[in-house]
């Protein structure tokens, strides 16, 4: 099965994007840019640690 490609709703226009893939093991990540090139493999628990820094305003935003 392929995998799907999700890009954010908040990216803008520009193409300076990444896209997500999700997986039961991983997520992967890619540059919106670069479809055919490399992407990062993240573990999944590793990437919800991510998501929850995120939520909690750990980066600044």
């Amino acid at each position: 099965m392929a995998e799907v490609w999700r890009k954010s709703t908040r990216s803008g226009s520009n193409g300076n994007c990444v896209e997500v893939a999700i997986a039961p093991a991983e997520t992967r990540v890619r540059d919106s840019k670069e479809p055919d090139g490399v992407w990062l493999r993240i573990p999944a628990a590793r990437w919800r640690g991510f998501l929850n820094s995120v939520v909690r305003g750990r980066f600044g935003g």
